[in-house]
């Protein structure tokens, strides 16, 4: 995998410089946007730190009444990481993308780097993992901005409540990535309300102005493999086949970021198919999600209503359902179907609009706790989804001219970045 990785660098630094962006100056040097996606950032360009860290696993119990199904018997709790200074100082909760745990890649990296610029840090997983939905989320069903970012301030209050005897805390901060980066914006609205945190500083990175807007363009992806309709099929089974090597028996759900770097580099598919993969990989994070989310509501939508699923029942088969159901499929005969049962009289177009940042407008626009970054080829948005996000925040936000959607997360002039946003007017 490193020998692959290394190769790939090699050829880019091989390219002639007008193969890369024009601004020459940052030094982020992967040009694609499928590509950065994909690749990440090499090793030698993130930032480095010593090895020592404190840290603590941090298991929620978050609803103590809550009965699990058999088939979930590995779930122990919402796990979240602790990150801790021996003095007072400033906390941060970071929430992950879609599909984040606690643990994966770049929540690490940016724990990393707060950690060791003095800052307390909590990693959040993403509402949509299977965890969160086992164990933390109200009506596990995901998706909807407004009960995820509810779901996502009861996990705060109740890690807060954890920790507090053991850290002294200056402040709080909050931050967080594409999907975790609207909900974010989400949950520094009701703190507003609630004010047990008091955010000073809100930093949103990579996100999507419209959910449905963005979770179509990456589903659009798949249209991208050559060959059309039959190759798309062929697509399908190779990637099954591959797949059947990452599955752990019981426990498909739990595939993090390093699954479509892992595949990427067993060279599976072409470099005309990597936009693709991007959109496949979803597709598989999107099974896993709708296989807990239909479990634990029992709805009947993947698994048969009353099938009680045991601790050594095989999910393959539910899995593989699962994958050739896509998010159009999800949000027209699950999602909206349960909020419309939830909130009468509501249509598809208003919970379209509700999942947006256009909806909270008027307070992105006017506080200036928020900070934001994305990238100029980031394929999740529009052009005019960028030329809304530069209206919003102004000059309260960045714009790098490349890095695919969170390719450059990692890049050490991000994470500097990011590390100077908290730490401007921070308390110690």
């Amino acid at each position: 995998m490193i020998f692959f990785k290394l190769l790939f660098m090699t050829c880019l630094l091989l390219l002639p410089v007008s193969g890369l962006a024009a601004d020459d100056s940052y030094g982020y040097p992967i040009p694609g946007p499928y590509e950065s996606t994909i690749m990440g950032t090499p090793a030698s360009l993130k930032p480095q730190f010593p090895e020592h860290m404190r840290t603590r696993r941090l298991v929620l119990n978050v609803f103590p009444d809550r009965k699990k199904p058999q088939v979930f018997f590995y779930d122990e709790g919402l796990l979240c990481t602790l990150a801790f200074q021996k003095q007072k100082a400033p906390l941060v909760f970071l929430i992950g993308g879609a599909g984040a745990t606690n643990q994966s890649p770049r929540l690490v990296t940016m724990m990393k780097s707060l950690y060791h610029a003095g800052f307390h840090v909590i990693t959040l997983p993403s509402p949509t993992l299977a965890n969160f939905i086992i164990s933390a989320s109200q009506s596990r069903v995901p998706g909807d901005l407004t009960d995820d970012s509810a779901d996502l301030y009861r996990v705060m209050e109740t890690a807060w409540q954890q920790v507090k005897g053991d850290i002294e805390v200056s402040e709080f901060l909050l931050g967080g990535y594409s999907l975790g980066a609207s909900q974010a914006a989400f949950i520094a609205k009701l703190d507003e309300e609630r004010r047990v945190f008091n955010f000073r500083r809100v930093l949103m990175i990579n996100p999507p102005v419209s959910l449905y807007s963005s979770a179509t363009r990456i589903e659009e992806l798949l249209k991208q493999i050559p060959g059309g309709a039959k190759k798309q099929g062929i697509f399908f089974n190779r990637m099954f086949s591959k797949f059947s090597r990452f599955y752990r028996y019981g426990n498909f759900v739990a595939i993090d970021e390093d699954f479509i770097y892992s595949i990427y580099t067993e060279k599976l598919f072409t470099s005309s198919e990597t936009a693709g993969l991007i959109g496949l990989s979803y597709r598989i994070g999107l099974a896993g999600m709708i296989f807990s989310s239909d479990v634990m509501t029992n709805s009947g939508y993947v698994v048969p209503k009353n099938r009680v699923l045991s601790s050594s029942d095989s999910i393959f088969d539910y899995f593989l359902v699962s994958t050739h159901l896509s998010f159009y499929d999800y949000f027209n005969e699950y999602f909206y179907p349960y909020f419309q049962k939830q909130r009468p009289g509501l249509t598809k177009q208003a919970l379209i609009d509700s999942q947006s940042l256009r909806s909270i407008e008027g307070y992105l626009k006017s506080s200036t706790k928020f900070g934001m970054m994305t990238n100029e080829d980031d394929f999740i948005l529009t052009k005019a989804e960028l030329e809304y996000l530069r209206q919003l925040f102004g000059e309260r936000a960045k714009f790098y001219p490349r890095g695919g959607h969170l390719g450059n997360l990692e890049f050490k002039d991000n994470q500097a970045y990011m590390v100077d946003f908290f730490r401007m007017g921070s308390t110690p």
